[in-house]
């Protein structure tokens, strides 16, 4: 019997991309903008998964269903955008071939030598997993389909001097939007991330309760992420619009919480305490101490006489 290949195909150009779809070859080899209604082929070849060296941005008119925020639910069927920047593997469902709407492609060498190629980390969504895409109100649907109307326009047009330019000029607007759209989402759906924030709590809680800290080390960004089941990225960001601070900044939180109470309830010395919360160098713990704090951590267990 024949083994089954389960490699992810691995797409080195966005001509290869369009090829594999049965579309033409783009208008510009590093740029392209697809609607999905023009794609004759069966993709069901990607369901085993694919790797693009060039992001991805893609608005599914009828990505409808529940998708998973942390330990529960969420209901959507207005459709939206999802975000995948160069090498990320991307699993093809088997019913994508129903959806209509569009995918904007674009190599990094397209952006590269512009303020944009070098801005590309802000936009953090890129790393967000499809479970975190952004969804659309009518309005919004509105304004990115306009931005997708003026790539098409541009690339219709015989290229010049000026094509790159005016790309980038839009594909800069569409980023933008969707910033703005993400730091609405957060708020809009505060009751489902405040729920987020609250096992978050409680799950560091738990951690400095234990000598987990002891024998693993500090607790990290991406330890919390997993046991929410969400991205590191996405947590990250929330947390930032609807708190102020990171997720980094929480731990931190907690841990000089914790430290407080150890400071002031027990004998132990201060490098006992930083070894027991997870530091491998009581230099750091003082650190962050007086850091967070504004006094040493001897200071502050000498404060309560």
């Amino acid at each position: 019997m024949k083994k089954e290949n389960t490699l992810p195909v691995i797409f080195q150009s966005i001509s290869a991309l369009l090829k594999a779809l049965g579309l033409p070859k783009p208008k510009h080899p590093l740029i392209a903008l697809v609607d999905y209604k023009d794609i004759k082929v069966d993709t069901s070849e990607l369901g085993r998964g694919y790797l693009l060296d060039f992001y991805k941005i893609s608005f599914k008119a009828h990505f409808s269903g529940q998708i998973r925020y942390g330990q529960g639910h969420y209901d959507f069927e207005e459709g939206g955008l999802s975000f995948t920047a160069p090498n990320q593997l991307i699993a093809a469902a088997t019913e994508e071939k129903d959806y209509s709407g569009y995918t904007l492609l674009f190599h990094p060498d397209f952006i590269r030598n512009y303020p944009l190629g070098k801005q590309m980390i802000k936009y953090g969504f890129f790393s967000y997993s499809v479970a975190e895409a952004l969804y659309l109100s009518d309005g919004e649907k509105k304004i990115i389909f306009s931005v997708f109307d003026n790539i098409t326009m541009e690339l219709d047009t015989n290229i010049d001097h000026f094509s790159q330019d005016v790309l980038i000029s839009q594909i800069e607007v569409l980023l933008n939007y969707s910033n703005r759209f993400y730091s609405r989402q957060f708020i809009t759906r505060k009751i489902v991330h405040h729920d987020l924030i609250a096992e978050m709590e409680t799950y560091l809680q738990h951690i400095f309760k234990t000598d987990q800290p002891l024998v693993n080390g500090l607790p990290t960004v991406m330890e919390i992420a997993n046991h929410l089941n969400v991205s590191p990225r996405y947590l990250n960001d929330m947390l930032r619009s609807l708190t102020g601070q990171t997720t980094q900044q929480h731990i931190h939180n907690k841990l000089i919480e914790k430290a407080k109470d150890i400071l002031s309830s027990s004998n132990l010395t201060v490098a006992e305490i930083a070894y027991q919360l997870g530091f491998e160098h009581p230099q750091s713990f003082n650190r962050l101490f007086k850091t967070k704090v504004k006094v040493s951590p001897l200071e502050f267990r000498q404060s309560f006489g």
